[in-house]
């Protein structure tokens, strides 16, 4: 009884219910008595977007994007009438949200254009100072509909569950579909993962012998989603998670790489339209919702099973 308790302490942002019981009979299932599996097995991978930290109504790297796309098009006029510099410029990103929409419906036309200004972003650029930028970035820039710093729009619920996870002896990793250098300023101070357990898409790198510089290339080394997710899980980490937790059709292949190998498979559902702050959506998630049930699958509500979603405000 008294560990129970205990977990219900360290996750006092999820409400008292199924969900919260299955994260907790599951981690002691696999931590507890003769079928304990050894510490150095114990691993969980999370999504980044839209399961530790709010992906609307744009994914945070898309915010930071969509500026430096603007100073390229004020450098080069040309630009602004092609997408997608053209929305960068006049404000209206149904475009870019719609390519997003379109990827998740297995239609990468428009995202390949995406990429494609992606990778000029940083072409030639060496790995530090893309670090500088993107740090830059996150001291100043806020969420755009909640108008709080981006450190404030993380999911206060997944964090605690890292910690949980964390004091039974896991190690967490973040495994996204959002690029890699991106993430890894960040991640150390706003979910306390390290930037060696961030894996996600990679932008092509190369050695600059003059310079002494690792710097970018003119390419997309490869686009961690779908069924990219299990393959660089075991090609970084090298064991099969026992948690894995995502919100999207691109994370199921994860989700399922976790539950046939008899782990706890975690979908969050964006439901809640109460006002807390987090959008509702389903769009991209539907095949994952859909598959869910028969799956085995175990569904987090955002409306049931947090009592709040934000970490409170920095005085």
């Amino acid at each position: 009884m008294s560990g129970a308790l205990d977990a219900v302490r360290a996750l006092p942002s999820w409400t008292d219910g199924a969900t919260r019981d299955a994260i907790i009979d599951f981690v002691a299932s696999v931590t507890e008595g003769p079928g304990a599996v050894p510490v150095e097995e114990r691993v969980a991978v999370f999504d980044n977007d839209g399961t530790l930290w709010t992906e609307k109504p744009m994914p945070t790297q898309l915010h930071y994007i969509v500026g430096q796309w603007k100073v390229q098009a004020e450098a080069d006029p040309s630009l602004a009438e092609k997408q997608p510099y053209k929305a960068a410029v006049t404000g209206d990103y149904g475009w870019l949200g719609a390519a997003i929409d379109k990827h998740y419906q297995g239609d990468d036309s428009d995202l390949q254009i995406l990429i494609g200004a992606l990778v000029g972003i940083t072409a030639g650029m060496s790995v530090e100072d893309y670090a500088a930028s993107v740090g830059e970035f996150y001291e100043s820039a806020k969420h755009l509909a909640l108008g709080r710093p981006y450190a404030e729009a993380i999911y206060a619920p997944m964090v605690e569950l890292m910690r949980y996870l964390e004091a039974h002896g896991f190690t967490v990793y973040i495994v996204s579909g959002g690029e890699r250098d991106f993430m890894r300023p960040m991640t150390q101070q706003y979910y306390g993962i390290p930037p060696e357990h961030v894996v996600g898409s990679a932008l092509g790198l190369a050695w600059d012998a003059d310079s002494g510089e690792v710097r970018y290339t003119a390419g997309l080394d490869f686009f961690d989603d779908g069924p990219e997710k299990p393959v660089r899980i075991w090609s970084r980490i090298g064991r099969r998670p026992l948690i894995a937790g995502g919100n999207s059709n691109g994370d199921l292949p994860m989700l399922e790489f976790a539950r046939k190998g008899g782990g706890l498979a975690l979908l969050v559902h964006h439901d809640d339209d109460s006002g807390r702050g987090d959008t509702p959506y389903d769009r991209g998630a539907e095949q994952a919702l859909a598959a869910a049930s028969d799956r085995g699958i175990t569904v987090v509500s955002v409306a049931r099973d947090w009592s709040r979603i934000f970490p409170d405000p920095v005085a």
